[in-house]
């Protein structure tokens, strides 16, 4: 068994299942994989089920009763990678926006550069998307402003969803009191590694929109992104962040 568990959701992703395991299981890094399916009704747990003796022991699968939603898909994945003791754990898309070759950075980034958090960033050096409209570009690069305008996250990409966690984040951030499921699970999951204190980097990745499969973006999951960053803040003035007792007050409450 690998020490790094890569986590990717899944929903009518049949287009795109067989080529990401394969892509996920060829990296240099040495990556577990397990994937979250909610019940896709195309079959997408078949063909993962398929692969699952060709690479035994290594790639994994739970399935749910439903569409519970990406927050609750990643909640699951990181409680099994937590009773199973991996210590670096990934959050990546089935659709190939994430180029599975990053992995390999992420995982450099926290194992050998010791971060407790890596970021695959879209603006960390500029704006690095590939074939989103100029709309949809314009509208992630100022969601990410206006979250950092909001809650101080000193991250460029707020809203990234390519991801590497040491095992000690997860154990530390209480998963049960998470509170948002959709699209801003993962900014409120960068806030609260900030405010614990742990070190974040951003690695500078490409970003290219799918080419298979349809998006699962909606009008509520911004909405909900829109109204939680308040929700966030606010509730951040009342709870104080510690992690140990030696964690010192500038780190508890995420501040320089």
């Amino acid at each position: 068994m690998s020490h790094s568990l890569v986590i990717i959701p899944t929903y009518n992703e049949k287009e795109n299942i067989e080529e990401i395991v394969e892509a996920v299981m060829q990296q240099p890094t040495p990556f577990d994989l397990l994937i979250v399916d909610d019940a896709s009704p195309d079959g997408t747990a078949d063909i993962v089920r398929s692969l699952q003796g060709k690479y035994e022991g290594r790639l994994h699968m739970e399935e749910r009763e439903g569409k519970l939603g990406l927050g609750t898909a990643y909640i699951h994945g990181f409680r099994w990678a937590l009773k199973r003791h991996y210590e670096f754990i990934f959050e990546m898309d089935a659709d190939f926006s994430h180029n599975p070759a990053d992995l390999n950075k992420l995982y450099h980034a926290c194992h050998d550069e010791g971060s407790d958090m890596s970021i695959g960033s879209r603006y960390v050096t500029g704006v690095n998307v590939v074939n989103w409209p100029m709309s949809r570009v314009m509208l992630s690069y100022f969601a990410s402003y206006y979250v950092r305008f909001i809650t101080g996250l000193p991250i460029t990409d707020t809203t990234a969803g390519f991801k590497c966690y040491s095992r000690k984040v997860l154990e530390t951030i209480d998963l049960a009191k998470v509170r948002f499921m959709g699209y801003a699970f993962q900014i409120e999951m960068k806030f609260l590694t900030w405010k614990y204190g742990f070190k974040i980097k951003e690695v500078p990745i490409i970003f290219t929109d799918r080419t298979k499969g349809k998006s699962k973006m909606s009008g509520g999951i911004v909405k909900e992104a829109v109204i939680g960053v308040l929700q966030i803040k606010i509730g951040s003035l009342f709870k104080t962040y510690r992690r140990d007792m030696e964690l010192s007050p500038s780190l508890a409450t995420g501040e320089e």
